[in-house]
């Protein structure tokens, strides 16, 4: 099994974190995957993200505040 970093964004109304996580190699059909724990830590940014609560989003990832462009 071979182990990548990759950085995932997750997107919740006016907010985008960018969070760290291992992505998975094997030779099975599945891959490449998260582990559980790099799972749970997409669900938490995102759940925190919905409350508004930027401070526990922050501890687990990178949080930016979109604003929208118009021309």
């Amino acid at each position: 099994m071979k182990k990548r970093h990759h950085t995932k964004l997750v997107h919740e109304g006016k907010y985008v974190a960018e969070v760290d996580v291992e992505l998975l190699e094997t030779d099975d059909e599945w891959s490449p995957y998260l582990s559980i724990d790099d799972a749970n830590k997409l669900d938490e940014v995102r759940e925190a993200l919905r409350r508004g609560d930027l401070k526990a989003a922050a501890r687990l990832g990178r949080v930016f505040a979109l604003t929208p462009v118009t021309m």
